[in-house]
């Protein structure tokens, strides 16, 4: 259960990042605590989609993998960001990505600092 906190939280705040440095993410709410509210929300979210649909993605993809030495990667956290947006869209969240060159940057951004937060924070159960 510590684990799923803790990615969670690695997850909302590599949003928080991206979101930050990109204009074309957008996280809107009324106030702090509504758009934190959101942000954990998309959080999980985003946590759901990589979790079921990214490796079924990987496995179609595979071909595409060696032939690219991995570099498909970054198209493919790209399309789990804009899924997450899409998926957002849906249930009422106000999250918002753009355009696809600046998901594959955004996707970019969430991957190291979620690299970086889960190496600092504690992943024991």
């Amino acid at each position: 259960m510590k684990n799923f906190v803790v990615k969670t939280i690695a997850n909302a705040g590599a949003l928080a990042v991206a979101i930050w440095l990109l204009q074309d993410i957008t996280l809107t709410g009324d106030n702090t605590g509504r758009k934190t509210l959101t942000l954990i929300l998309v959080a999980l979210l985003f946590g759901l989609v990589n979790f079921v649909v990214k490796p079924v993605v990987k496995l179609l993809t595979l071909p595409l993998f060696i032939l690219t030495l991995g570099l498909i990667t970054l198209v493919v956290n790209a399309l789990m960001l804009m899924l997450t947006s899409w998926l957002a869209g849906v249930v009422s969240l106000n999250f918002h990505v753009d355009g696809f060159w600046t998901a594959v940057l955004g996707g970019l951004i969430i991957s190291v600092v979620s690299w970086a937060l889960n190496v600092v924070l504690p992943d024991e159960d």
